[in-house]
């Protein structure tokens, strides 16, 4: 059986992976808070975990994997958003979780075989909110209950790698009089009239938002299971806390054996913020036309554990590598299992770049059945995402020409107006303008759409 190697972050080194039950393999990743469409950083843990979810499914079997992924629908920020519509809590994040599963479906994401939302799930919260009062783990504080860091100070902080004095020196915490130690986290919060609230020991109130993964994993999972992702942006305290929560009320288990962080993602080498006018949507790049298998490309070529760079570029080549890879394995069969040296690769840390370099040779080869079987492994080359590359290929040639025309004229008359106006519309028709002395070219970017070229002619 194929050896696979895994970076747990919570020993900070590579291992080699062995599952609890070879013939239940588990793993849970971290969802999304559904009040909004998904940015771009949140779509990279999508993607990533889903290869490893097909590695997995690929080397112990399909019906031997078990992936949990949830959804928090019960946070302040629904709250907000729901104040500010006007529209429900429940009508907000039905329509959000349906435009995820759609977003990323068009990403190539495989669905969970759990899509958890926490607010199933609040009798299991309230269940292990009371295992940690009775184990001394939590006390309860003006309609609050709270995680008493300083009763597992033994264990609170082995996966962040800090000590809870260190937190505590650097830490951003909510400063209150209830609280035994500002570390100490809420596991349940007080609800108002305006506020969503479920009856409980301490009042009418609702989770926090660490209690809930960990009663989701435990309750869908067990005391035990694999596998934890998420982006390393939850290592603390997210995951931190899920770890006390679960470790304490569960003394007997281990929760997750193995923890998998990816790296965040950047636009044109910077940070995506709205104020740098950089930050979009899954929806907003593929309603400009670039398909989701570009977009799955384009993150697979750069390892999870390394900070990725989206560019415009990046998402051209990889248009153009995919429709070569398409016209080699159209109307073929896949070879019978992807070839080992891609295998290998995923093996290694789930290290999709090596996978891709691996990918690039069998093309060179001529191998479109080896190629599509590797495609397939990764979730690419699928048939459910190759719409895009059924639009036939315009031809180009007259518009290079009455470009290359109107630069000899400015050449002669100085008046370059024509062509800043031709470059400008081009541009908008989402192609790249290639100028030299010898000619012109047009390259179709993965934005480019064919009906403001038709405009132009």
């Amino acid at each position: 059986m194929t050896t696979i190697k895994l970076h747990n972050s919570k020993t900070r080194k590579k291992e080699v992976f062995t599952p609890i039950d070879p013939d239940n393999v588990q793993m849970y990743v971290c969802g999304p808070t559904v009040y909004d469409r998904a940015h771009l950083g949140n779509a990279r843990p999508v993607v990533v975990f889903d290869v490893l979810f097909r590695l997995l499914r690929h080397v112990y079997g399909d019906k031997k994997v078990t992936y949990a992924r949830n959804f928090t629908d019960v946070d302040d920020k629904i709250n907000t958003r729901a104040a500010e519509s006007g529209r429900a809590i429940g009508e907000i994040t039905s329509e959000t979780i349906q435009w995820f599963l759609e977003d990323m479906g068009a990403l190539g994401a495989l669905e969970p075989t759990h899509m958890p939302r926490a607010t199933e799930y609040i009798p299991q919260m309230i269940a292990m909110i009371e295992e940690l009062i009775a184990r001394d783990h939590a006390y309860a504080a003006e309609g609050h209950v709270l995680f008493a860091v300083d009763s597992w100070r033994e264990g609170y902080g082995q996966l962040s790698g800090r000590s809870v004095d260190d937190m505590i020196a650097g830490a951003r915490v909510e400063v209150a009089p209830y609280k035994k130690n500002p570390m100490d986290f809420v596991l349940w919060k007080p609800s108002d009239a305006d506020q969503p609230g479920w009856e409980s020991p301490w009042g009418r109130g609702r989770p926090g938002w660490h209690i809930e993964c960990s009663a989701m994993s435990h309750d869908l999972l067990g005391e035990s299971f694999d596998i934890h992702c998420g982006g390393n942006d939850l290592m603390f305290p997210h995951h931190e806390n899920e770890i006390a929560q679960s470790c304490c009320a569960n003394p007997e288990g281990e929760f997750a054996r193995y923890w998998l962080h990816n790296e965040m993602l950047q636009v044109e080498g910077k940070k995506m913020s709205k104020s740098l006018g950089n930050f979009f949507t899954v929806r907003d790049l593929l309603d400009q036309g670039i398909p989701g298998e570009v977009v799955r490309f384009v993150f697979l070529q750069t390892h999870y554990r390394k900070p990725m760079d989206w560019t415009e570029k990046k998402a051209a080549e990889a248009e153009a590598t995919l429709r070569k890879w398409r016209a080699l394995t159209a109307g073929i069969e896949p070879a019978a299992t992807a070839a080992a040296a891609v295998v290998d690769a995923l093996s290694d840390d789930l290290n999709t770049a090596g996978a891709i370099a691996e990918m690039h040779k069998l093309a060179a080869a001529g191998d479109g059945a080896g190629l599509l079987a590797a495609g397939q492994l990764v979730g690419l080359l699928g048939d459910e995402m190759g719409e895009w590359a059924a639009a036939p290929i315009v031809d180009l040639s007259a518009h290079e020409a009455r470009l290359f025309k109107a630069r000899q004229a400015a050449m002669e008359t100085k008046d370059f107006s024509e062509v800043d106006r031709l470059k400008a519309a081009y541009t908008e028709a989402g192609l790249e303008v290639r100028m030299s002395k010898t000619g012109v070219e047009l390259v179709p970017g993965a934005g480019f759409d064919a009906a403001k070229l038709e405009a132009l002619s």
